[in-house]
């Protein structure tokens, strides 16, 4: 039986799911004026409704509040945790690795990071940050593997054209020159590490023994239980399928103090952090709060996962070099556009995940918040996969039987770097989104993401420069 897994951070065919519609029977449920001193934004009802007491009583006060349980969400909240003594409260329409973070492949690598761009420094230091946090997983006696999905496999960037090899051979002497393990494989070498791989005589590779990959959910898991041991404290809470449809703003102070969500009233009384992946810039929107625009869009792919595949093998996690050159596209503005004018592109990635699954993809694609499954585009990607496994020419793919799909909205933003930051003119409210565009992004700078809004909340000085990912001028 095959089974379908459609990643979004709701299940209801809202496209924004972190943001209720003004219109329908639940409007009369809440009334603008929560507290005498605060004001909603946003949500337009007549003022003669009264606020039901039950909200009133369930309002809750945190120092910070975050809105996203993806990995960024959590991640932020757990670095809090850690090194400080707020209290944090996570809120998310959906339930974690709902979206984007659950439906990803679980790269931590290097290897197709680009020396020298504005998020470099942010990918070397969220590297460092994970393998702190497998070493500490290994120091308390436990299997990183068994917990995280942690598993050393280096990753090979592989090449097939003059122009690709050229390339790869100028990005390990970079790698190498600032500090990395890199190595160059020719076409020979890299059949002996990975038989079933073919990519002619003139093929080759980049590799980096030190890249990782974990598994999301299971990461996850260990995060938001991790989060969950400074619940009894009273310094963490969650509160999940409840979507934020508000935010509140002193009378007083006119600042930013609250979230509204469809069930209760989150106060922050340091910060507000809006982490909710591709839709954290409708979800702004929604607001209606007099911010600079936020850019990011989602950026459909699917995945094509084939449970206890014995067929091949692989020994390290696979990308082919063009992904490198999909990482910053253009999307269709018109509605008309078909499936085949919104596809920008379809590589080949592989890798054995933690469970032994074989893990192929991807694809990019611009389709809003559509959900649905496109068949055609795992058709490609199987037949794209096939291009370098020649053992999958020889399998039909409607033969398969045990195999999930999983379809996830990157946070994709057009100039590839993510937005970390306050938002100008509400600076209690931060941002972090927008990990897409630069590739392979959502989890493997997930950590040093969290050190840096943790350190924009605290006012220390920042270990990597924020000033690259400032809303401004975006």
């Amino acid at each position: 039986m095959e089974s379908i897994y459609l990643h979004s951070l709701n299940p209801n065919p809202n496209p924004n799911p972190l943001s209720r519609s003004t219109s329908g029977p639940w409007r009369s449920r809440f009334a603008p004026n929560l507290r005498s001193s605060n004001r909603l934004l946003r949500i337009r009802r007549p003022r003669s409704l009264a606020p039901p007491l039950a909200l009133q009583r369930r309002s809750s006060d945190h120092d910070v509040v975050v809105v996203g349980a993806g990995i960024v969400g959590l991640a932020i909240a757990r670095h809090l945790l850690l090194h400080c003594g707020l209290s944090v409260a996570v809120a998310d329409a959906g339930v974690p690795c709902s979206g984007a973070t659950g439906a990803g492949q679980g790269y931590v690598w290097m290897a197709h990071k680009t020396l020298g761009s504005d998020a470099w420094q942010l990918a070397v230091r969220s590297k460092q940050l994970w393998e702190e946090m497998a070493d500490g997983v290994a120091r308390e006696g436990l299997d990183p593997q068994h917990i995280l999905g942690w598993k050393k496999t280096g990753s090979l960037l592989i090449g097939r054209s003059a122009e690709e090899l050229t390339t790869l051979e100028e990005r390990v002497k970079v790698f190498t020159e600032a500090g990395l393990r890199a190595e160059y494989l020719s076409s020979s070498s890299l059949s002996s590490m990975e038989p079933a791989l073919e990519v002619g005589k003139e093929g080759g590779a980049a590799f980096l023994p030190d890249d990782c990959q974990l598994d999301a959910h299971q990461t996850v898991s260990f995060i938001e239980k991790r989060n969950k041991s400074f619940a009894p404290e009273g310094r963490y809470a969650e509160f999940y399928n409840d979507p934020a449809i508000g935010l509140l703003r002193s009378d007083r102070s006119g600042a930013i103090e609250a979230v509204q969500t469809s069930e209760k009233i989150l106060y922050g009384k340091k910060a507000i952090v809006i982490a909710a992946g591709a839709w954290s810039g409708s979800l702004m929107r929604s607001f209606d709060v007099n911010a600079p625009d936020v850019p990011v869009k989602p950026r459909k792919g699917h995945l094509l996962v084939l449970e206890n595949f014995n067929e091949i093998k692989l020994n390290h996690g696979l990308m082919e070099a063009g992904y490198i050159d999909h990482q910053v596209g253009t999307s269709s503005d018109s509605a008309t556009a078909d499936s085949e004018q919104t596809l920008l592109s379809i590589s080949m990635t592989a890798t054995i995940d933690a469970k032994g699954n074989l893990v192929l993809g991807s694809s990019r694609q611009f389709s809003g918040f559509c959900r649905e499954v496109d068949e055609s585009i795992i058709k490609r990607i199987w037949d794209r996969a096939g291009e370098f496994f020649p053992t999958l020419r020889t399998i039909s793919l409607d033969s398969l039987r045990k195999r999930q799909i999983r379809i996830g909205h990157r946070p994709y933003m057009p100039d590839g770097k993510p937005v970390i930051g306050p938002v100008p003119g509400l600076p209690n409210i931060l941002l972090a989104t927008g990990h897409e565009g630069s590739g392979l992004s959502l989890i493997s700078q997930a950590l040093g993401t969290a050190e840096m809004v943790a350190d924009m909340i605290l006012g220390n000085s920042p270990v990597v420069d924020c000033t690259p990912f400032s809303i401004r001028a975006r």
